[in-house]
């Protein structure tokens, strides 16, 4: 019998992908807010996977980041664990 592999979240993925990016920049919650013009709890919030951020929202994210939307989706909807999404992450997918 196969096991099932655990798949992380959609918005979970996008929050990692989040906090991948902010950290190769060194920069903080609060600097993407204000670069984005978010707020800081939301900025937390969308990192854990609690948020379902709009189409504008994720391109205010995005402008401030100065990648394409297409960039920010890089990798996600494909990792069945942490590990393996931070390794696709260091691979550059």
């Amino acid at each position: 019998m196969m096991e099932k592999e655990n798949k992380i979240s959609l918005p979970l993925e996008l929050g990692m992908r989040v906090r991948f990016l902010r950290g190769e920049r060194k920069i903080s919650q609060l600097e993407l807010a204000n670069l984005a013009m978010l707020e800081k709890n939301y900025i937390s919030d969308l990192e854990r996977g609690r948020r379902n951020p709009t189409l504008l929202t994720l391109e205010k994210i995005a402008a401030a980041f100065d990648i394409s939307l297409s960039d920010l989706f890089l990798g996600l909807g494909n990792a069945t664990s942490s590990q393996s999404f931070f390794q696709s992450l260091e691979d550059g997918i």
